[in-house]
């Protein structure tokens, strides 16, 4: 098993480009034609988890929180991030983040987070932006389904749960092929109109190349005439948190206890109860306080996420109740959903989840 195999499919789960610009997911060790032996899961990647992995024969570590966010310029071991870096490298370990990519994703972070709450109907509750693109193309009526064909199998075409979406107007287009040409239809040398379709269809961003070598290999034409055009839309399958509705609502003390017993937490920071009964809840795993307007602005009761500072907790005003369940724990299920993505792709690779507890945080009681 290649490590540029695993990568391929991580990255087609939650693609690179999605990750936040402060992030640093992907490969930060190893090399792409690097033989895997065995996959070590973990949230954080620590010394501890390097060894673990080295004592089990495995020479691939798979994160959620990259080791490295910003630029090292010196390697001495100073630090447990250099110390991490180097023995990784001297016993030929590669590392691979997968972060705010996974967190962006439909069913990634927050999905699981909703699903072990039971909340309902669930919704990105910020989409993001800049994902998708438009192109538009013209061809001929005959060739104009095999063309689409093309276009859909390549990635394009789907808006929300619909598939191979396009729209299609007729139109004359007009050419005279010059020295040199072949063209399709029409003689060289004498300008010549063509009834044609115009086709336009969405795609996400990083299937640009994908969708380009569709168009190019199954366009009749010699010549293909195409625009591109990046949209505003946002992209309701990826985003920032999720929101979704309980089975049954609850009383505020009734839901911080269901919370605690469903995310398997031991204390929970939370604002004063606003009074109204808990119905429709907010989610973000990691620091999520970046998220509570829009929590706000969505109807949300309750928003569970994790590292609110102090006054932040003010800025719920009584809208809403914050419930801050702590980073590590809001997170503690992604080494499972990582386990579940790469198992069912490579059911005969060695992957296990780390025995190491990388929490940097304790509670005394």
């Amino acid at each position: 098993m290649k490590l540029e195999e695993i990568i391929k499919h991580l990255e087609a789960y939650a693609p690179l480009n999605y990750q936040e610009d402060y992030d640093n997911s992907g490969l930060l060790t190893g090399y792409a034609s690097q033989e895997i032996t065995g996959v070590i899961v973990a949230l954080d990647c620590l010394e501890s988890v390097v060894d673990e992995a080295i004592a089990s024969g495995c020479n691939l570590v798979i994160t959620h929180h990259p080791i490295v966010f910003k630029g090292l310029k010196k390697f001495t071991g100073k630090n447990y991030v250099e110390r991490v870096i180097l023995k990784a490298i001297r016993n030929n370990v590669a590392l691979y983040a997968i972060h705010t990519n996974l967190d962006s994703m439909f069913n990634g972070v927050n999905s699981v987070i909703c699903g072990k709450l039971g909340l309902q109907q669930a919704r990105i509750l910020n989409p993001k932006p800049g994902l998708l693109k438009k192109l538009v193309t013209f061809c001929p009526p005959a060739q104009a389904e095999q063309l689409r064909e093309a276009l859909f199998s390549a990635g394009a075409g789907s808006i929300g749960n619909y598939s191979e979406c396009s729209f299609n107007s007729p139109g004359t287009g007009t050419f005279k092929g010059m020295e040199n040409t072949h063209p399709f239809v029409g003689q060289q040398g004498i300008q010549h109109h063509e009834a044609e379709v115009r086709i336009e269809t969405v795609f996400p961003v990083q299937q640009e190349r994908k969708i380009l070598l569709a168009l190019l290999e199954h366009h009749p034409y010699e010549e293909v005439a195409y625009d591109i055009y990046a949209l505003e839309n946002k992209l309701n399958t990826a985003g920032s948190g999720m929101i979704g509705w309980l089975e049954e609502e609850m009383e505020a003390a009734d839901f911080l206890r269901f919370v605690k017993e469903k995310m398997k937490v031991t204390v929970i920071r939370h604002t004063a109860p606003t009074g109204k009964k808990i119905k429709k809840v907010a989610v973000c795993g990691g620091s999520g306080s970046f998220l509570l307007n829009n929590a706000i602005a969505a109807g949300a009761d309750a928003f569970i996420t994790a590292d609110f500072k102090y006054h932040e907790f003010f800025d719920a005003d009584g809208k809403l109740m914050i419930a801050d369940i702590g980073h590590y724990e809001s997170e503690q299920f992604t080494s499972d959903l990582l386990i579940d993505i790469l198992t069912k792709q490579f059911p005969d690779l060695n992957i296990r989840l780390t025995t190491k507890q990388t929490n940097p945080v304790s509670y005394f009681f």
